[in-house]
Order: C-alpha cells, then structure tokens, then sequence
C-alpha cells in the first residue's frame, strides 16, 4: 500500500454505504452533510460528511442544478 493510498483512507470511503434511509448500495461520493440535506431531508445526523450512492448524487446534482449555477454566478 502505498503511503498516500493509506493517509486517504481510500478503502474505508469505499465501503460506506449510501446514507439515505432505505439505501444499502456503496457510497460513490461524499458530500457535506448540509448539502446533502437540502434534498434528502431524512439523513441522520452523523458526522460532517453525507456519502450517497451513484443514484442519489445523480438526484441531489439535478435538484440543485439551479442553485449552483447561481453561486458560480455570484462570484
């Protein structure tokens, strides 16, 4: 294992399972737990990070579209 491999955390990140309630597949991303609940409202409140699966960053990243658009604007 390389030493940058094992500072990452990189095998932990990969088995977390989605944190949406009634989800059991692997994370894909993390995300901050905020951002996370601006669309899945149900989330536990565990830790700073909110993994989610490849589905459901798909649903936050379509729901949020908009917003994000207007904060890269706003710069």
């Amino acid at each position: 294992m390389t030493p940058s491999r094992e500072r990452t955390g990189a095998d932990d990140a990969a088995n977390d399972p989605c944190g949406v309630p009634g989800c059991g597949a692997p994370a894909a991303r993390h995300l901050s737990l905020a951002e996370a609940r601006k669309v899945f409202h149900d989330m536990p409140e565990k830790g700073r990070r909110g993994p989610l699966c490849r589905d459901h960053y798909r649903e936050w990243k379509k729901a949020t579209k908009e917003s994000r658009k207007l904060d890269r604007l706003a710069w």
